[in-house]
This record gives C-alpha cells, structure tokens and sequence, in this order.
C-alpha cells in the first residue's frame, strides 16, 4: 500500500461539504464529459487526493442495480474491488465519483486495502482537472463497436480511443 494511503487509512478525513472536498477540490461541468472534479489548489504528486466512496456491494448486487441511468447504460459509479465486490459510488458515494477517465491520467487508484484511495501521480495545478484511467476490463471480444460503445474523450497525444484496459 502506498504510504500515503495507509496514513489515510489510519485518519480518514472527516466528511466534506457538497461539491467541494476539504476546499481542495471542486465539481464543476467538464469539457471532456458531464461533469469532472477540479483542484482548488496545488496538490503534490503521491498526494492523498481523495478515498473513493460508496456502497460495498457483491458484483451479483451491481448487475441488478445495472444500469444506474437508462438513457446512459454504460455509465455507471462502480468501483471494481475484486472478482467479489464493487464500490457503488451512486450510493453513500463522494464527490470522486465525478472523477473522468483519461488515457494520461493526472492520479492513480490505491485499492490494496479493500478501500480505494486516490493518490496524485504528479503535481496537479489548481483549475486542473482530475483523471484517473479506468481501464475497464470486460470478457467479451474488442470489437470495433465495443470500443465505440467505451469510447474515451481524453484528447491525449496517446489516446487508446477507449475507456477499455489493454487486452494482456
């Protein structure tokens, strides 16, 4: 577990206001999809960003709550914690849930704990928004529709073109 996590695990930060976390981060509309979360202020890189929040649930429970919006089916605030279990941030969720994917993601996801914590892998200015990378992991072939169907709106130089992980 990264250093930064394990402290955090030991001093969980007391609940923020609405919108803003501990006045260091705040939702606002995004250019790259809905809404993103945006730094306030300087945050140094392995920084203790924020814990991702939610329900626990079995996958079993996330299959049939699936999908949370029927206009965007895909869309979902699951958390993968391990072939059992997911974090249901649609429920008792924070505001990491707002948090967009980027193929050249700005913070990076802790989870060896059984909590997620998301932790700054460089310096991120203020007014910068924060993304981390999905990399969704689905069994099926990648087809061509099926990564339209995930299709990323990063804009990065290395874009994949697709929320979905790498095939190893």
């Amino acid at each position: 577990m990264h250093p930064a996590a394990r402290q955090a695990a030991r001093h969980a930060p007391a609940k923020a206001a609405p919108g803003v976390y501990q006045g260091r981060l705040a939702v606002r509309e995004s250019g790259v999809h809905g809404k993103g979360m945006f730094a306030l202020v300087p945050i140094r890189k392995d920084e203790l960003v924020m814990e991702y929040t939610g329900e626990v649930i079995p996958w079993s429970e996330a299959v049939r709550r699936h999908p949370h919006d029927p206009s965007q089916p895909d869309h979902t605030f699951y958390f993968h914690l391990s072939d059992e279990l997911v974090i249901d941030g649609n429920v008792n969720g924070n505001e990491a849930r707002w948090i967009n994917h980027s193929c050249a993601p700005n913070v990076e996801a802790d989870d060896d704990s059984g909590q997620v914590y998301l932790l700054a892998l460089r310096n991120i200015k203020p007014g910068e928004e924060l993304f981390f990378d999905y990399g969704l992991v689905i069994d099926e072939r990648y087809t061509p529709a099926l990564k339209k169907r995930f299709e990323c709106r990063c804009g990065a130089p290395k874009c994949r073109g697709t929320m979905l992980a790498r095939k190893k």
